[in-house]
């Protein structure tokens, strides 16, 4: 029983199902802010998650990757991710429903409690620093740093990873060229990051917690961070083994297994299986169907958004602002693109150019 329940689970585990369910989970999670956030629903779901990881951890293959010393940063950070994206929204929820009432918010209430930077915020960050650097002398005493054999030419390691805060990055560059992945994709995501507080025309939610008013843009910066950084860490550390070939968490990881990926470009698809020829010598005509999808993902899709779905945040923003947006918002979602379409179809390239290192 118990091992059909751990067979079932690393069936649940592979990539399109995991990844399916993530995305599955934080709509429910933004769409339902109001229900789980309540202590009694958080609880129980609680318990079940410490049970279920009490439970993982009595597998060997899933405790032997669990407790290395370079993962247990993950389990600080999902614990801290964890309790303060509840606390965050569990005040937006209550938030919400005050406001719903016609009443003030709780930071409104809270107005009058104001304390002074000086004593009061100067000893509490005295404090934390201290503690904190308590904590890191600790963890540095109790887990050695995770130093492997001096390299070693005539051995090549079964499997080499990224830190694990660039386990979501390493896990791109399966699905991007490296000079995409590694330069243009967290170029990217800083200048985002950095643009926000110039795109975002929303003035609500300033100095309270809210969702209804901030939906929108939590929802996207949510996706970008929990979704797509954070589940490709666990993905990345958890399921990726030798060969970076996937493997469940409660699977053997075998240093020998072989995974046929007969990955196949745009390109190959539309001259050699659907019109049966060869590739054409000349690049840009062989790659033509890859230019004109990219042309049009990148060029018209975001004029097609400001003219119909996205017509109201075009009026508000602007030309320079929505385009700005529209371009990092469609870039962000072309990442789930090609992960399902390597998945589902071995799909690898919309342009390939290798003679000049130059693919899409």
């Amino acid at each position: 029983m118990v091992q059909a329940l751990r067979e079932f689970i690393n069936f649940l585990c592979n990539p399109v199902i995991y990844f399916t369910a993530v995305c599955v989970a934080w709509w429910a999670i933004m769409k339902y802010y109001q229900v789980w956030t309540q202590p009694r629903v958080m609880l129980p779901l609680t318990g079940f998650a410490l049970a279920f990881l009490a439970f993982a951890f009595t597998d060997k293959n899933f405790y032997g990757e669990a407790v290395k010393p370079d993962n247990i940063p993950i389990w600080v950070m999902t614990i801290a991710t964890v309790f303060l994206f509840w606390l965050s929204m569990r005040r937006a929820a209550i938030n919400d429903q005050l406001m719903a009432e016609g009443k003030p918010n709780l930071e409104k209430q809270e107005s009058d409690k104001k304390v002074y930077t000086w004593p009061d915020l100067v000893y509490s960050e005295l404090i934390c620093m201290v503690l904190f650097t308590a904590f890191l002398i600790f963890w540095a005493i109790m887990f050695k740093a995770p130093l492997e054999d001096p390299a070693n030419s005539g051995i090549t390691p079964a499997i080499a990873k990224a830190p694990w805060y660039f386990l979501g990055l390493q896990e791109m560059l399966v699905y991007y060229d490296p000079w995409i992945a590694g330069v243009v994709l967290p170029t990217m995501i800083i200048v985002g990051l950095v643009g926000i507080p110039y795109m975002d025309f929303n003035s609500k939610g300033n100095g309270y917690y809210t969702v209804k008013e901030r939906f929108v843009a939590i929802w996207l910066f949510g996706f970008g961070f929990i979704v797509l950084w954070i589940a490709l860490i666990f993905l990345g550390t958890f399921m990726r083994g030798p060969g970076w070939n996937f493997f469940g968490p409660f699977e053997e990881w075998d240093a020998h297994k072989v995974v046929s990926a007969p990955n196949i470009n745009l390109s190959e698809i539309l001259w050699v299986k659907t019109l049966n020829v060869g590739l054409p010598k000349n690049i840009f005509v062989r790659e033509i169907f890859g230019f004109i999808l990219v042309a049009a993902y990148m060029g018209i899709l975001p004029v097609y958004l400001a003219k119909t779905y996205l017509k109201q945040y075009y009026e508000k923003m602007g030309a320079v602002r929505f385009y700005l947006f529209a371009i990092l918002l469609i870039v962000m979602i072309s990442l789930p693109i090609k992960m399902y379409l390597r998945w589902l179809f071995a799909f690898k390239y919309v342009i390939s150019i290798p003679e000049f290192l130059f693919n899409i």
